[in-house]
């Protein structure tokens, strides 16, 4: 049975708090609650056991219990949605009707783990409030298929004014985001830099930065990063603590379909 979530109270927090996905769920029911159209929470429950989905525009999470596999009723709720990005419990995620819509990609999550790169030298060129136009500015160069601005504009500064979400510039040419800040975990987003400023070693910078920045708050740090962008964060000296698969659909182009393609598709 899929439930439409009404009050924060019917979910399990317990739960959420263990998964990166979970706290991105909660991170958007603070923000926004269940009463918006394009942020839609629901509790998933059959006989092997019980978990939640939330949809925000074209993005789908699923989360279990551990027991829950994927039933009928997730894949019509996927059919009548038509998601672009499916992501979350992955022994769910292996059990979707995929058909001819959606492929498997590759996602490798890292720890932002700190070194003794001296941080003053770097703070002085952070921006702790940017500008939101800027910092789409140097996005679009980054995501040319990044939704339009006054939708990201509108989901940022809303997130942001929650207390769940933070952006930084560095340089005013390499951004970062804080997708979510939930007790002691961060999940960094939305990492670009500008196209005239390429080459020039800012997002190395910049993130060796955010490492440190967030370990001296006690909290700890981390992104996710299809296939084409694993070696980079991995010379940068973060930490692999973890791969997964998401789903996303083959017959809307996007900058991300070709990038994280399994190898034995390739």
């Amino acid at each position: 049975m899929i439930k439409l979530i009404e009050h924060e109270s019917e979910l399990d927090r317990e739960l959420l708090m263990k998964t990166l996905s979970g706290r991105k769920l909660l991170s958007y029911m603070r923000a926004y609650g269940p009463n918006y159209e394009f942020c839609r929470f629901y509790k998933i429950s059959d006989e092997t056991g019980e978990g939640f989905m939330f949809i925000i525009n074209s993005t789908l999470i699923i989360l279990g219990d551990g027991s829950l596999r994927c039933t009928q009723e997730i894949d019509l709720f996927i059919s009548m949605n038509q998601p672009f990005r499916i992501e979350g419990d992955q022994q769910i995620l292996e059990g979707v009707d995929l058909s001819d819509r959606y492929q498997p990609l590759n996602r490798t999550i890292f720890e932002l783990i700190p070194d003794d790169t001296p941080l003053e030298a770097i703070e002085e060129h952070v921006e702790f409030n940017p500008k939101l136009p800027d910092v789409y500015r140097i996005l679009s160069e980054g995501f040319p298929n990044i939704a339009d601005f006054s939708l990201w504009y509108t989901d940022t500064s809303h997130r942001c004014r929650h207390g769940i979400s933070r952006v930084f510039t560095y340089r005013d040419s390499t951004t970062a985001s804080a997708v979510f800040d939930i007790g002691s975990t961060v999940l960094i987003g939305q990492v670009a830099t500008s196209c005239a400023a390429r080459g020039k070693g800012y997002a190395r910078e910049f993130l060796k930065w955010l490492a440190k920045f967030f370990n001296g708050l006690g909290k700890r740090a981390y992104l996710l990063a299809l296939d084409v962008r694993v070696s980079f964060y991995e010379e940068i000296g973060f930490k692999v603590v973890g791969r997964e698969i998401v789903l996303e659909r083959v017959d809307i182009e996007k900058d991300s379909i070709t990038k994280g393609k399994l190898a034995d598709e390739q």
